[in-house]
This record gives C-alpha cells, sequence and structure tokens, in this order.
C-alpha cells in the first residue's frame, strides 16, 4: 500500500495504525483538530493511549479529505457515533478501497453490527460500498500499541478483501486469521462485552473463581445460542472472536467493561459510573440490544438480562446474582 487512513483518535485506531505505519504512511482521523495538534506535536496520544510514542509516519488530523485515495482504511469509532462519523466520511472513501471495520457493538434501535450499519449509511448516502472486512478478537489496545504478541481474525465474505487484511497487518507481534463469517465475528466482538460486565460484578462481589469461571461458560454458551439464532456459524464463537475475546476481556486489568462491573459489585450505579469514563463501555449500550436480540429472534439470555437490569434498572447484582442462580434446572447443552 502507498497509504492508509485511520477513521477514529482512540486507543484502538492509534494502535491499529501503529502496526499500519511499520508499512506505510497512515493519517490517523480524530475530530478534534485541536486534540489532533497536540498529538503531532507530541508525538504520542496521551489521553488514549499513553506511553506509547508515535512513529513518523503515524499521522494525526483532523481533515477527512485524508481518506480520499487510500486503499486501505480502518474503522475505529466508538458504536455510539460510528454511523454519524461514517457517513460524514465516506464521499471521501474511493471505490475498491478495503475497509476494515474495527469498532465492536450493536447499534440500538436498528440492532444492527457495525458493519451492516456501515453497509446501510453508504446504501443512504447512494454511494457504493467499499469492501468490509471485520477485524476481531482479543487485543487490547494498551497491548497492541506495545508490540505485546496478539492475534485477531478478519472475516468478511469477499476472501480476497479478508486476505488484503491480513497481509497488511501481519506482524510478528500481530499474527491475523482469516474467516468467511463475518456476522460470527461481529456476535462475539459485541456480546462478550456484556458478559465482561457480570464478570467484573463477580470480582466486585467477591465471588470467586468458581463462579467467574462458570458465568464466563455460560456467557459463551448465550453468544452462540444467539450467534445461531442470526445466522452465524457457532465453530466461530469457539474462536478468537468469541471465546478468545471472552477470556481477555472478563479478566484483564485493561479491560473497561469488567472494570464497570467490578464497580457495579461494590455498590456504584451506572449513573454514578459513566460520566468518569474517558472512553466508550461498548457492553453498556449493547447490554440493551443484546436483550431486544434475544426476544426478536426467540432466544434466552439470562446474563444478558440481569446486566442490563443492573446497569439501566439498579438492580441490585445480589439479587441478579440470586435469581441467575434460582433458575429451574435443565441440561448444559
Amino acid at each position: 500500500m502507498n497509504r492508509a487512513f485511520v477513521l477514529g483518535g482512540g486507543g484502538w485506531g492509534t494502535a491499529l495504525g501503529l502496526i499500519l505505519a511499520e508499512a506505510c504512511p497512515v493519517d490517523l482521523w480524530d475530530h478534534d483538530p485541536d486534540y489532533a495538534a497536540e498529538m503531532r506535536l507530541l508525538r504520542a496520544n496521551p489521553r488514549y493511549l499513553p506511553g506509547v510514542p508515535l512513529v513518523p509516519d503515524l499521522r494525526p488530523t483532523a481533515d477527512l479529505k485524508a481518506l480520499e485515495g487510500v486503499e486501505l482504511a480502518v474503522l475505529a469509532v466508538p458504536s455510539a457515533h460510528f454511523r454519524d462519523v461514517w457517513a460524514k466520511a465516506l464521499i471521501h472513501a474511493s471505490p475498491g478501497c478495503v475497509a476494515v471495520v474495527a469498532t465492536k457493538g450493536i447499534e440500538p434501535g436498528s440492532l444492527m453490527t457495525m458493519r451492516q450499519v456501515a453497509e446501510a449509511a453508504c446504501a443512504a448516502a447512494g454511494r457504493p460500498a467499499p469492501r468490509f472486512v471485520t477485524l476481531s478478537g482479543p487485543s487490547h489496545a494498551e497491548e497492541v500499541g506495545r508490540r505485546r504478541p496478539t492475534t485477531v481474525v478478519a472475516a468478511s465474505t469477499d476472501a480476497e478483501a479478508a486476505r488484503r487484511v491480513q497481509e497488511a497487518f501481519g506482524r510478528e507481534s500481530f499474527r491475523v486469521y482469516t474467516s468467511a463469517d463475518p456476522l460470527g465475528v461481529e456476535d462475539g466482538g459485541a456480546l462478550k462485552n456484556v458478559v465482561a460486565i457480570a464478570a467484573g460484578v463477580c470480582d466486585g462481589l467477591g465471588l470467586g473463581d468458581n463462579a467467574k469461571a462458570a458465568l464466563m461458560t455460560r456467557g459463551l454458551a448465550e453468544m452462540t445460542r444467539l450467534g445461531r439464532a442470526m445466522g452465524a456459524q457457532p465453530a466461530t464463537l469457539a474462536g478468537l472472536a468469541g471465546m478468545g475475546d471472552l477470556v481477555v476481556t472478563c479478566t484483564s486489568r485493561h479491560s473497561r467493561n469488567r472494570g464497570v462491573g467490578e464497580r457495579l459489585g461494590r455498590g456504584e450505579t451506572w449513573a454514578a459510573i459513566a460520566p468518569t469514563m474517558r472512553q466508550a463501555v461498548e457492553g453498556a449500550v449493547t447490554a440493551a440490544s443484546a436483550v431486544e436480540l434475544g426476544l426478536r429472534h426467540g432466544v434466552d439470555l439470562p446474563i444478558a438480562r440481569e446486566v442490563h437490569a443492573i446497569l439501566h434498572f439498579g438492580k441490585d447484582p445480589r439479587a441478579a446474582l440470586r435469581d441467575l442462580m434460582s433458575r429451574p434446572p435443565r441440561e448444559e447443552a
């Protein structure tokens, strides 16, 4: 590639930009012109990826015209702003470019994945859609930015586009597999954040390892049931974008979703926590969407339902635990 573009100057967008900038110049777009200028001056992203220097070929900008003419664009805007920002940016996208959807989440209301939102925005604007590839897996920005070994999956029904993303991002510290099941990859990437909040609640309540292991396992079962109902391949949820991402998000100190759950378990409310969060907590938004998707597809999602009740209806976490544990007995499979 002669040049690449990253839409979103948060920690994840910056980390992915650093990977790409090892091979070509990369324009890193942030919505705030003043902060983009600060990143250029400091050669760092102190707000979202502190302690990681920006290489010379990673160029912060606030100009969406930098998207023009690139062969590869990465979409890493938080899900709450994804549709609006992409709608403004897509008019600059070149026909035939590969667009990597790196945001994880389900849009409230439409219940679309971020790839589906991106496609819908192109249709609404009467613009040809790029070749979309979903990138997901166990990959905290803090570790990717520091070149810690990371493995992800690039998923698309366009096999050639997936291979191009695999080649563009492949590094000694960043291994990329391909998949033909973008919906399964998206399902795993979105729903694991909800389970991670529940895992954090376990930590906050001091319930121990047994409870957390059981919750993660049954959370994976929920993710798989819903994914199958939506048309995803169950095996995808057993891979990097499902089980792999679930493990890292439920256990890591870097996980904002797990951290929020821990605070909820210690007695704080989401209304009090939300204003203190500098970056998006995708699971807080996805919990409501997951419950709606479960109702739409006739799939029982007890963990997602209890997380939603704790976050948005003030349910006591101990009452949620009691309700989960006292459900009627059944077979595991």
